[in-house]
């Protein structure tokens, strides 16, 4: 299920916070004009707009309002759920058989889960079950992969621009060294492109493109699981040896608390039969 992630618009609002500190504590609020240039803004901005114009297609970057989105949620794993679930069915195939399965699907949300039911019900084999599902993992992967790079590429083309910024900003500076006047407002232009270039970079893409990749290997990985789970209950694996295989995907944190759950429940059913 995906919530909102508040831990990205609050992770740029204090690097900004850290910013507009160390520009007040020195230089009060005339000090922060200075920091405002438009002709910079321009420059990275727009000089990042051609590029990322110029690198992907059309269809490519109609996705980056869906994936910068995708950086500002998350989903809440609840891994030891998805193992109660392969139990439960893993109960189910053995009691009723792999056709009685197709009545949990009504039940099931994870589209990949109900794929891999579908192929156990169907009496696929279990190495060709793994292969299917594996592929979709890989090809998954890859999707992710180059939906990424939109941000990849823009924490590198953001930092470049405005280099690029400094160097218009030198040159012209070095070109009316006659003009003392001048020499202040074309030294901002070639410092404070770099400015923007580097906070672009630092603080919002490249953040972001690695909370894209930490959420597609926790994605994959959770496949695993269920890739593992699927294979358990056609191949009419022990509800409890399932639990016990797939509850080596959890931390070890994560196996003590199920563990001291399931005594509990063990002690309340001791409990309830006395």
């Amino acid at each position: 299920m995906k919530r909102n992630d508040l831990l990205t618009p609050i992770g740029i609002v204090i690097g900004l916070l850290m910013i507009f500190f160390g520009i007040f504590s020195n230089s009060g609020i005339g000090g922060f004009v200075s920091f405002v240039q438009v002709s910079s803004i321009v420059i990275v901005i727009g000089g990042l707009a051609a590029a990322m114009l110029i690198n992907f297609n059309l269809k490519e970057l109609k996705l980056t309002g869906k994936i910068i989105k995708e950086a500002f949620s998350r989903n809440d794993e609840d891994l030891k759920g998805l193992i109660n679930k392969f139990v439960h069915l893993s109960e189910k195939a053995r009691r009723e058989g792999l056709l009685a399965l197709e009545a949990e699907l009504d039940e099931v949300e994870d589209p990949f889960i109900r794929k891999g039911i579908l192929l156990a019900v169907d009496g696929i084999e279990p190495e060709v079950i793994s292969d299917i599902m594996s592929a979709e993992i890989t090809a998954t992967e890859e999707r992710h992969s180059r939906s990424r790079a939109i941000v990849e590429k823009a924490a590198e083309y953001a930092p470049a621009w405005g280099m690029i910024g400094t160097l218009i900003g030198l040159v012209l500076m070095l070109s009316s060294l006659d003009d003392p006047s001048t020499l202040g407002p074309n030294m901002a232009v070639a410092l404070l492109t770099t400015f923007y270039g580097t906070v672009l970079a630092n603080l919002v893409f490249t953040p972001m493109a690695g909370k894209l990749q930490n959420k597609t290997e926790q994605e994959m990985f959770r496949k695993q699981i269920i890739i593992e789970g699927v294979i358990g209950v056609q191949s009419g694996q022990n509800p409890k040896v399932l639990e016990e295989k797939l509850s080596a995907f959890l931390s070890e944190e994560e196996r003590n608390r199920v563990e001291e759950e399931s005594e509990g429940d063990m002690i309340g059913d001791t409990v309830n039969e006395a």
